[in-house]
């Protein structure tokens, strides 16, 4: 089960009204986002074939093992592709262009996610760039999200 997404008026990162998507925990999520909304990312791990994943589930898509655990991420990151969004989503009205993206994590995983911190200009934004976790604060929840890491803008 993934989580619900809700949209209630929040305060962005900026302290600008908005009204972003605020996503909504569920049993299966909601010790993620409660690392989250303490500045931490984490992703599930299958404790019999060692495979990292996300989305967080109680089962591991590799094996479908039930022995699962948290696994606290180190916020590094790469590229793996992005769109640079001209139409708005829901809630990201007053935010265009905004960078949609696809990152691989240290640990393994992928995760879908916005580039935030750098210009939305394809010229700046370089497939496998380093990259860092950020939290944006929804209210309770933060959302990660990734930046350039430091010294990988040009």
């Amino acid at each position: 089960m993934t989580s619900t997404i809700s949209t209630p008026r929040t305060t962005d990162a900026t302290g600008t009204r908005s009204r972003r998507p605020v996503p909504t925990p569920t049993p299966d999520t909601e010790f993620y986002w409660t690392e989250a909304a303490a500045g931490r990312l984490v992703v599930r791990r299958c404790l019999d074939c060692d495979v990292a994943y996300f989305y967080p589930r109680d089962f591991c898509p590799e094996c479908l093992s039930t022995n699962v655990d948290w696994l606290p991420c180190s916020g590094r990151a790469t590229l793996h592709t992005f769109v640079i969004e001209h139409r708005p989503g829901p809630g990201y009205e007053d935010d265009l262009p905004y960078v949609v993206a696809v990152v691989d994590l240290e640990e393994g995983p992928r995760m879908m996610t916005n580039i935030v911190g750098i210009e939305p200009d394809p010229d700046l934004l370089d497939l496998d760039m380093p990259l860092t976790v950020v939290f944006e604060r929804r209210g309770e929840i933060a959302v990660p999200m990734f930046e350039p890491a430091t010294g990988a803008a040009r």
